[in-house]
């Protein structure tokens, strides 16, 4: 409370000036989350006008009271390090790489969760979807493909949309593909992110070959996901993929690592899983 009646006290004798960077930046990701003003100000415990003094740049935002909006925003932690500097302050959250030896702990501890999840198929990814772990799960699921597009570093919406990837496996490649292809959509409009959009535009580009009609075995339905049905040396497994990530993440590439692990969806895509082992 005492920054932000700070930050009120320096607005109300403040000339009107031209939309600080911060705060268009501020005005920006409020737009685009569909919150107005005043639901924005109720939610940080400040006042719709303090809130329209810092977008239009008569009022300079504490640091605290930029990261207080950023968290009600649900701005990305990247983003933030954004705000941050254009507020004039330093970045609060490092990117430290994945391979850095101060990783060592959460990669061990990242290698130990895919592993505990074999024989399914789990893996880790950034936030372009570049494959970062894996376990022998997805080994299986890729054997066969060709070696040109399984080149390092793998990126999963590659493999999985390319029409001589998984796509030519996938049953019912035109439902995942659209559940694919909006789950992109909803990354982008969150992140912004100039490289996720030229991914996005890259898939989406694929030539899609008719599938054909996805026979599902007699009496299979499916109630609570949709499955991934992908064919496997003769037979047909099915999934359904549960994304987890990190709460309250304090490092960039934390903040951007996925864990997807493939459930099975049926009881003999379980019973052919664990015959392999």
């Amino acid at each position: 409370m005492t920054t932000v009646a700070s930050d009120r006290r320096n607005s109300k004798d403040s000339p009107a000036q031209a939309p600080s960077e911060v705060g268009a930046l501020l005005r920006a990701w409020r737009e685009e989350r569909r919150v107005s003003q005043l639901e924005l100000a109720l939610r940080a415990d400040s006042s719709a006008r303090h809130i329209s003094f810092v977008e239009t740049g008569r009022s300079k935002p504490s640091e605290e009271f930029v990261l207080k909006l950023a968290d009600h925003l649900d701005v990305p932690v990247r983003e933030r390090n954004a705000l941050l500097l254009a507020a004039g302050y330093a970045p609060r959250f490092p990117q430290t790489p994945f391979d850095d030896p101060a990783m060592d702990g959460l990669r061990a501890g990242l290698e130990r969760l895919l592993q505990g999840f074999e024989p399914y198929p789990a893996l880790v990814v950034d936030a372009t979807y570049q494959v970062v772990a894996a376990n022998r799960g997805i080994a299986m699921l890729l054997d066969g493909l060709p070696e040109d597009l399984l080149v390092p570093p793998l990126n999963a919406m590659r493999i999985t949309l390319h029409p001589r990837g998984l796509a030519s496996r996938i049953r019912n490649l035109g439902e995942w593909r659209g559940h694919l292809l909006h789950q992109m959509e909803r990354q982008i409009a969150l992140r912004r992110s100039a490289a996720l959009r030229a991914l996005y535009d890259e898939v989406a580009a694929y030539p899609v070959a008719d599938p054909g009609e996805d026979t599902a075995a007699d009496g299979e339905v499916y109630h609570f996901a949709l499955p991934c049905r992908i064919e496997h040396e003769g037979r047909v497994l099915s999934f359904v993929s549960s994304i987890s990530t990190f709460n309250t993440p304090m490092d960039v590439t934390v903040a951007e690592l996925a864990v997807e692990t493939l459930l099975p969806a049926d009881p003999a895509t379980v019973k052919y899983l664990q015959s392999r082992g």
